[in-house]
């Protein structure tokens, strides 16, 4: 499984969330591979999950592959709940 991280640069927001998605599927149990990149390189690139911040992922739409949408870069636990349910659709969990 892939997750793609996005922001609008590719740097600084998307390489911090990528730390705590990491650290979050770790905890969880799934294994998947995880990057970062800028919305423009994201369309290009296949995953399976693409999370960004609302203002980002409004712009992925028609993508293919699963899109989550976070409020806040930096609520762990909003993130948290969101993979979950997401890997549950996807049965990773």
């Amino acid at each position: 499984m892939k997750i793609l991280v996005v922001c609008g640069s590719g740097l600084g927001s998307s390489f911090m969330m990528e730390m705590s998605i990491k650290e979050i599927i770790k905890d969880l149990g799934v294994n998947a591979q995880v990057d970062h990149t800028d919305l423009g390189s994201a369309k290009g690139e296949g995953a399976d999950i693409y999370i960004g911040t609302k203002d980002i992922t409004s712009q992925l739409e028609g993508i293919d592959g699963e899109v989550i949408s976070l409020k806040s870069m930096i609520d762990k636990a909003d993130m948290k709940k969101q993979l979950e349910e997401t890997f549950k659709k996807l049965g990773a969990l």
